[in-house]
């Protein structure tokens, strides 16, 4: 077991120094000492990246990095004896949200960068089976070394969890991405150490585990997306067969005031089938930040003004807002599908759409890592956003409520939250992402200098507001950051709550002493909660 003196962590709730130490005892005599650390600089990696630096209040007491599902069931079991809690992550780069950092302060970190895996592709049906450490690096670069005819639909960060994202309702973009509609078939070490498969995975051999979401009785699946009720440790994945042709496209929108009226166009296309994917509407500023430092453009305090804006829009040819999405199919069809958006989209004053087709020789190589992105190929080039402000020390914080997909709905949330923005000197950075043809997240990004703490005080407190502001409208957030994740838990309140006793009712049964993920999506287990969490 690797560790540190430098500093001693807290230990959680109702847990000693002395039951955190024979707890990291049993996992080292379990699954080997080489698994666990306490040491400082390993510890670093598990704390939120979007910080004032040396400010972290969110500290784990220790990491433990199982290699096998078996791992996971003795920590798990060890965890229970010591009442000692655990907060599972895949890649921890959940940034923007809280990053790897635990909820409680103390908590044992249980984290899957070891089992990354990809266990299985099968290209007849379509699927690939992917061990919760498996970044989507991994899972394109198994695709690509076996030749399979595939592609993933991925994220826009190439270092991040496929599984992780997936739990999280994470957002990608090709076709399979419709309401996340991708995964297929969990296996879960329950609270207790016992092992359950989802699906048709209860049945011994059952080949359609991957193939069929569902089994016999209640699906339990969407039990363990943004819940603390088990631990993922194998997911199915579905993948798309390799399109004849790729249409990656653009439309640019120079008149501000018409971006509802594409809202209402872009859900007509995708009611109809026309657009079958995930778009990506943003603001000026959103795309400026993929691509330049605001620094580039102005240095004062305070929102930038309208007449900077207009400079950046015209200079880097983006337009008020941008939309990227793409066709995919045979080349007939595209075609078809590209004049039909074409018209409409274009009948609206101001809009333009273009691009252009691509055969599978090119993908690997597309200049515009947007267009990459969308055939799933992955990269770290957008990442720049998160310097928007700051440059190598930026951060943001984001907050993403789910609205209807109508003009109506996006023009009250635009001005809404461009106001909220400006009242707190902010910038306003926006865009929406489609969930599916009826309705999208509104994502508002909240970019920061990590260097000046009186700005990210006003960015999480501008996020805090945004979130009780949205719930008294009935929107309430798609996930959540750690800092306000019980808030926004909160404004799901119908019937006093009946959801939140709901998932209290079922945390209870299934992990009676609250060790995973405890406050997770705003659920405590019994005991957090005599012991006074959530805290404000």
């Amino acid at each position: 077991m690797t560790t540190s003196t430098a500093t001693s962590h807290p230990t959680p709730p109702g847990v000693t120094a002395a039951d955190l130490g024979r707890a990291l005892a049993a996992f080292a005599a379990a699954i080997g000492a080489d698994k666990v650390s306490t040491d400082e600089a390993v510890l670093r990696e598990f704390q939120d990246p979007f910080q004032v630096p040396g400010t972290a209040t969110n500290l784990a007491s220790a990491v433990v990095s199982p290699t096998s599902t078996e791992d996971v069931q003795a920590i798990v079991r060890i965890a229970n004896e010591h009442r000692v809690p655990l907060w599972p992550i895949g890649r921890g780069k959940n940034n923007g949200y809280g990053g790897a950092a635990p909820q409680v302060r103390g908590t044992v970190m249980l984290s899957f960068k070891e089992m990354n895996k990809v266990l299985e592709i099968n290209e007849e049906l379509g699927y690939a089976m992917v061990e919760p450490g498996v970044s989507w690096y991994d899972l394109h670069d198994a695709i690509e070394a076996g030749g399979h005819d595939l592609v993933a639909s991925i994220v826009d960060i190439g270092f991040g969890g496929v599984v992780s994202n997936t739990l999280e309702h994470g957002l990608t973009y090709m076709p399979y991405s419709i309401d996340q509609a991708s995964h297929c078939g969990f296996e879960v070490v329950l609270p207790s150490g016992d092992l359950l498969r989802t699906g048709s995975g209860a049945m011994d051999g059952n080949p359609t585990w991957p193939l069929y979401k569902r089994g016999l009785g209640p699906t339990s699946s969407e039990l363990f997306m943004q819940s603390n009720f088990g631990i993922v440790t194998k997911m199915g994945y579905w993948l798309m067969p390799k399109p004849e042709v790729y249409m990656p496209l653009w439309l640019q929108v120079w008149d501000d005031h018409q971006m509802p009226a594409v809202v209402d166009a872009l859900r007509e296309l995708m009611l109809a089938g026309t657009i079958d994917m995930r778009p990506q509407l943003s603001n000026t500023l959103c795309m400026a930040s993929m691509l330049t430092a605001r620094a580039d453009w102005y240095d004062k305090p305070g929102p930038m003004p309208e007449e900077i804006i207009d400079k950046i829009a015209k200079e880097l040819g983006l337009g008020r807002w941008m939309m990227r999405f793409a066709l995919y199919g045979d080349e007939a069809v595209v075609d078809h599908n590209f004049t039909k958006l074409k018209r409409r989209f274009e009948a609206i004053p101001s809009v333009s759409v273009f691009g252009a087709k691509h055969s599978a020789a090119e993908w690997e190589t597309l200049p515009n890592p947007h267009e990459r992105v969308q055939i799933g190929v992955p990269s770290q080039d957008l990442y720049k956003m998160a310097g928007w402000s700051g440059g190598e020390e930026g951060g943001h914080v984001d907050f993403s409520p789910v609205i209807p997909l109508t003009a109506k709905h996006a023009r009250e949330a635009q001005e809404l939250f461009q106001r909220l923005c400006h009242e707190a000197g902010l910038d306003y950075l926006g865009g929406m992402l489609p969930i599916n043809a009826r309705s999208t997240t509104f994502i508002n990004v909240i970019p920061f200098d990590t260097k000046n703490p009186d700005q990210v005080e006003r960015a999480y407190d501008h996020a805090k507001r945004m979130v009780a502001i949205a719930g008294k409208m009935g929107y309430g957030e798609y996930r959540a950051h750690l800092s306000f994740m019980d808030l926004a838990a909160d404004q799901f309140g119908f019937n006093d709550h009946a959801q939140r006793r709901f998932n209290e009712t079922l945390k209870d049964t299934l992990d009676p002493n609250g060790i995973i993920a405890p406050g997770k999506s705003g659920i405590w287990g019994s005991r957090l909660r005599a012991a006074g969490f959530p805290q404000a």
